[in-house]
């Protein structure tokens, strides 16, 4: 573990505000070039470029329900585009604005789509770096230890930001009153995408009355994400795939950045044992930062923290 300078000014030293305020105060604009990319088994990925011409690429994986146009990814693909760095931004499968062809999606764990990509991309590139966000991070970090010391020579760098490290203490946090609001939004989104899903799969046996009834994380995944992508129920799901156990395994310059007052992780959610026993992995736990925030200043243009800590970390 290693300390971090980062000092926000006073309102932003609350968690819930720093997770907003992006959201909320900010409104970049980027336009991407998309392409699509076709997968083995009959499904698609939606990949949004934003291309300076450089031989240096930096995949962004975005966070649960989120996509290349949440505001977080556009100005991680402005800022380093300046920084002489292509960018791919994955729409993670029913993300791009398109549902995709299956009853299955995507999930905390679903590595599988991220190799899809790198081998999409690899051959136009002499260096690959992997950002992830939230369940993005989860995903990326796991997906590094995974391959462990096979991972593809032209992946420099994994880095990593607020990050559920471990998926039932997230979930539990999460259900805490506290976060009641982030909760509900989540479950707005994920029940609307799950009334499609049963539109277009009748044969899945799931009614509009039984997903009216998901309030959580754990009814969500118990009803539809362990049976969609194969495990025995959430728990099953959520032990699985937390990347905490696969941080021993990496072999690549990594770091996760989790900021203490997130309000989305719980105390499991921080790997400081894994961090001391991998030099490959860097742990920084900030004061402050919320949930993908990490946000510097009022003004946008100078709210550029995060961007300059990723920079500096790849220029190690």
């Amino acid at each position: 573990m290693q300390e971090n300078n980062y000092l926000p000014p006073l309102l932003l030293q609350n968690g819930h505000f720093n997770t907003i305020f992006r959201t909320v105060f900010t409104n970049p604009q980027i336009h991407y070039q998309r392409k699509r990319t076709n997968t083995p088994d009959h499904d698609f990925l939606d990949l949004d470029f934003s291309i300076v011409g450089s031989d240096k690429i930096i995949i962004i994986v975005h966070g649960l329900e989120g996509s290349s146009q949440s505001k977080y990814v556009i100005s991680n693909a402005l800022f380093f585009n300046r920084n002489d760095y292509d960018i791919c931004a994955i729409n993670l499968r029913g993300c791009s604005g398109e549902m995709n062809k299956l009853y299955s999606s995507y999930h905390s764990g679903k590595t599988d789509d991220l190799d899809i990509v790198i081998k999409e991309i690899e051959s136009n590139y002499q260096e690959i770096i992997l950002l992830g966000y939230s369940l993005g991070g989860n995903l990326v970090i796991k997906y590094g230890g995974e391959k462990g010391s096979s991972i593809n020579s032209k992946i420099k760098n994994i880095l990593a930001v607020s990050v559920p490290a471990d998926l039932t203490d997230s979930a539990k946090e999460l259900a805490k009153p506290k976060n009641f609001l982030y909760q509900y939004v989540f479950m707005q989104s994920l029940r609307k995408k799950l009334k499609e899903k049963i539109e277009l799969f009748p044969e899945s046996g799931l009614s509009i009355i039984e997903v009216a009834k998901i309030k959580n994380f754990k009814q969500f995944d118990d009803v539809y994400t362990s049976v969609a992508h194969g495990f025995k129920n959430a728990d099953d799901y959520w032990r699985k795939n937390s990347c905490k156990q696969f941080i021993q395994d990496i072999k690549i310059p990594s770091l996760m950045l989790n900021a203490l007052d997130d309000p989305f992780l719980g105390k499991k959610c921080y790997p400081f044992e894994q961090a001391k026993n991998n030099p490959f992995f860097t742990l920084e736990t900030p004061k402050y930062g919320g949930h993908v925030g990490f946000n510097i200043s009022y003004n946008n243009y100078k709210n550029n923290w995060l961007e300059n800590r990723i920079m500096k970390f790849i220029n190690n």
